[in-house]
């Protein structure tokens, strides 16, 4: 009896347990159907088709309605009885096109198209659908894979390829997670589980927060694979930029599905191309497959193609979430070609939605019918009279969040441990560690073939190809000496397997060449160790000599960060280095080279430091930083040794190293000690950032960054000749404007307290430019480089708008050259400056690199210079 106890135990045991639902899903030709949806019906669960069809669910025992659908297909409701005990049951099912009837239909002259009445029903009810839900949460999971199909021997002829990068799979990574949803558009994750193919340790950079600008009922969608945004078809403004066509419409059930294509009024238009499924009475989309191309000024992929597919929430709450997403790209750049996609599907909803009651849409009234004859469809003007009330709705979405506050709305949804307010994502503890037992359970969407065969090979060979024998072998190949890293990138010794490289600047950086010094060897190495924890140790040894003044400069920093997981770096530097009076000038030591040989123009003014300086920074709390720094230098002044040149401007002389500046006649000061204490605080209100870990990633935030700073010159202390106290504040903010680009703008004013005592390196220097190449366009371009620097109280400011290619893409010759204009303004405010104003346009994205750029300067209201500037502008 015992052993028939124990006999039935285990057979009841292993009929609870739960059982496996797989199968293909194909068309009518018996071709797959790649990430097809499988739901099971009224409930959450719900999985995706891999790229060869197939899928899988693990259901617990008992009898099911499982509904596959398609973009562009009838949906079928399939039942099916799962066995328990770990049993496996197929089903393999066909989906048919669907049939979508065009009816004949009276469209009034005003209209082209039965399509636009019914978009537009979708654009008056844009907001609500955005809105109708307050918060939700969900299981995610990601499935993103990167593959190459060509690669280059070298990336411009120059550098060469490293042995590690071949065709096939390059990155292949799942996640699951907790995903929590808050209006306005607040998405919060929590990484359950993570896998890379061939790094056991890595975590994926699959973020749910990423997927955000994804959202068709926005009127605007942000993605990476652009500067600009898109506009969605159902946009408040969308018929200014499609054109729509009704395929037909179709009886799905209850449902009655509109099938509307669109496509680009213009060709360069920001829009998508493809099919929108609107559900007829709610007018909510019922899915999307829509496709970019280069004509829509992609900048990083060729094209990308998007499906979405949405569903009803749990509940009788009527309100709809979105059930499954996939983006595929492919690219081509730099001899490389390959191809992307990512599969988001989201289950086990819980939802807390804006109203209690769902606004219902007035219907017009029907008119009498009449036998046989064309329906007669409402034109656009006619449904923008039946707009619904949303006066307030935003106001009644805080109400409703403040209603519920945050701890009912955990409750309600059973968040028991909610993440900090800015934390966007979350890795747990032990993430990484899941074997593969675990995937093969928890996976929605089953792996092909050749996603099976990369784990495999790749996972089975992880400890092979971390071994010292093997990332050795590597390091031979890439440690090679070549001509384009001795002159152009630099050398790289790399030991991987220790964690360490030493890094030698090339020598288009050692080599220099000013008045004081002549010809001027700047030698440059930098020794980076690591650890397993992500704290890093930096050397970084310097040696220069100027030939003509036979100056010798040895120097040294180190760079430690402390602290595994919280920022925590201390630097110190140490030696002789010869610096320039205004060291946030724009005057790289190349620039300047190149303009003393050739022009006869030494812009560089510069002066010898000896001492050492002390600095430790650190994140007190989630977007506050602070560095301190305590300094002690002795400055020697310098003078011109040389006149040498290669080009003689004639009537051009070379300048003495001595700045020419309007508040003081005299910049020459022989000698001078300075010990100065620094206190620099910046805030970021609002901080967004991923917790993982091995530490803390900080994202982009749209709010603006507050900076602070306080100066002190401490006198007689070390011998100490400067007294004096500078107090400076700043803000910096990026401002997106939809169609119109992105707004920077960076003000800053300051000043000095008292009568201060410093010489002329100690006065606030303001980053000139006086040549034709520049390095930052979000400076001064026409401002000397030291005339207006000053010790007293001063403001500048700084505005650029990059307008995406808002005004050229409209040009038909111009926007195939994928050109970007930009716009800026920059003011400054002193004393002797009086109100200095630039004002620039140009463009950007010049052979994609380059960026040219025409200004004027006015003082006082009157023009006091023109210049034209070159640089970089991605």
């Amino acid at each position: 009896m015992r052993y028939l106890l124990l006999v039935l135990l285990i057979v009841s045991e292993l009929s609870a347990r739960a059982g496996i639902v797989r199968g293909l899903v194909t068309d009518a030709q018996n071709q797959p159907l790649a990430f097809a949806n499988v739901a099971v019906r009224a409930t959450t669960t719900s999985t995706a088709t891999n790229e060869q069809g197939r899928y899988q669910l693990r259901l617990e025992p008992g009898q099911y309605e499982l509904v596959f659908q398609y973009v562009g297909f009838k949906p079928r409701l399939q039942t099916i009885r799962v066995a328990g005990g770990d049993t496996a049951t197929v089903l393999n099912v066909q989906l048919i096109p669907e049939n979508y009837q065009l009816n004949e239909v009276v469209v009034r002259a005003s209209d082209r198209d039965p399509a636009y009445a019914l978009v537009q029903q979708a654009i008056n009810w844009r907001r609500y659908h955005e809105r109708e839900v307050a918060a939700y949460r969900a299981r995610l999971y990601v499935k993103a894979l990167g593959r190459l199909s060509d690669v280059p021997g070298k990336v411009l002829g120059l550098v060469k390829i490293g042995p590690d990068i071949k065709p096939g799979i390059f990155y292949l990574s799942e996640t699951i997670s907790d995903i929590t949803f808050r209006q306005p558009n607040v998405i919060q994750e929590k990484m359950l589980s993570s896998r890379v193919s061939g790094d056991s340790k890595r975590v994926s950079f699959n973020i749910a927060s990423a997927g955000k600008g994804l959202n068709f009922y926005s009127n605007l969608l942000k993605s990476s694979f652009s500067q600009r945004g898109f506009v969605s078809p159902i946009a408040s403004n969308a018929m200014l930029f499609y054109q729509y066509e009704l395929v037909g419409s179709t009886q799905q059930g209850d449902l009655l599905i509109h099938k509307i294509r669109v496509k680009p009024r213009r060709r360069a238009d920001p829009a998508f191309s493809g099919f929108i499924y609107l559900i007829d009475g709610t007018w909510r989309l019922y899915s999307v497959s829509l496709d970019l191309n280069k004509s829509a000024q992609l900048e990083y992929v060729d094209h990308v193609h998007l499906e979405q597919q949405f569903m009803p929430a749990p509940g009788a709450s009527g309100v709809w979430v979105i059930q499954s997403q996939k983006a595929t790209a492919t690219f081509e750049a730099f001899g490389f070609k390959g191809s992307a996609n990512a599969t988001a599907v989201l289950s086990n909803y819980s939802v807390v939605p804006t109203y209690s009651t769902p606004q219902q849409v007035a219907a017009p009234p029907a008119p009498e019918p009449v036998a046989n004859a064309p329906v007669e469809r409402e034109t656009v003007a006619d449904v923008r009279k039946q707009r619904p009330t949303l006066r307030g709705l935003n106001q009644k979405v805080k109400r409703q969040l403040r209603r519920g506050n945050a701890d009912s709305i955990n409750t309600a949804l059973g968040i028991v441990e909610p993440l900090r307010r800015g934390e966007i994502q979350r890795v747990e503890a032990g993430a990484t560690n899941r074997d593969s037992a675990f995937w093969n359970e928890a996976r929605p969407v089953p792996l092909t073939a050749e996603e099976q065969l990369d784990y495999h090979v790749k996972d089975s060979t992880e400890v092979v190809r971390n071994s010292r024998p093997y990332q050795d072998s590597l390091d031979r190949k890439r440690n090679e000496l070549g001509v384009g890293k001795l002159l152009l990138s630099g050398y790289t010794h790399n030991n991987t397997f220790a964690k360490r490289r030493l890094y030698v600047r090339p020598v288009f950086n050692i080599l220099q060449y000013n008045t004081v010094e002549g010809v001027v060897a700047n030698a440059e190495a930098t020794y980076t160790q690591d650890t397993d924890d992500r704290r890093r140790f930096q050397f970084t040894p310097v040696l220069r000599y100027g030939f003509a003044g036979k100056l010798l400069s040895p120097s040294a920093q180190i760079d430690w960060q402390l602290d595994p997981v919280v920022l925590r770096r201390l630097t110190i530097s140490v030696g002789r280095t010869v610096e320039n009076f205004a060291e946030n000038t724009q005057l790289t030591p190349f620039i300047n080279s190149a303009y003393t040989l050739l022009r006869n123009r030494n812009y560089a003014k510069l002066y010898q430091r000896r001492g050492a300086e002390v600095a430790y920074l650190t994140e007190i709390t989630n977007g506050l930083t602070v560095r301190g720094a305590v300094n002690y230098y002795d400055r020697r002044e310098l003078f011109n040794n040389t006149y040498n040149l290669l080009i003689d401007v004639p009537g051009r002389a070379f300048t003495p190293n001595t700045p020419a500046n309007a508040e003081l006649v005299d910049t020459g000061f022989g000698r001078s000690q300075a010990l100065t204490l620094e206190l620099t605080a910046t805030y970021q209100p609002g901080q967004r950032y991923l917790s993982r870990p091995d530490g803390k990633v900080n994202l982009y935030t749209r709010k603006p960054q507050f900076r602070f700073t306080f100066l002190q010159g401490v006198p007689s202390v070390f011998g100490s000749d400067v007294r004096y106290t500078r107090l400076a504040a700043g803000i910096r903010q990026s401002i997106q404007m939809g169609l119109l680009g992105t707004g920077t703008y960076d003000v800053a004013g300051g000043g000095y307290l008292g009568s201060p005592r410093l010489q002329f390196m100690d006065y606030r220097h303001f980053a000139g430019n006086q040549t034709i190449l520049t390095g930052n366009f979000s400076q001064f371009q026409l401002l000397d480089y030291y005339q207006y620097s000053t010790r007293r109280a001063y403001l500048e400011a700084h505005y650029n708008q990059h307008f995406n290619g808002f005004f050229l893409n409209k040009v038909p010759l111009l926007r195939r050259l994928k050109w970007q204009e930009v716009a800026s303004v920059n003011y400054l405010h002193t004393r002797a400056a009086g109100h200095y104003l630039e004002l620039g346009v140009g463009i950007e994205h010049i052979f994609n690199i380059l960026r040219i750029d025409g200004y004027t300067a006015l003082q006082s209201g009157k023009r006091v210079g023109t210049g034209v500037r070159i640089g970089l502008g991605f």
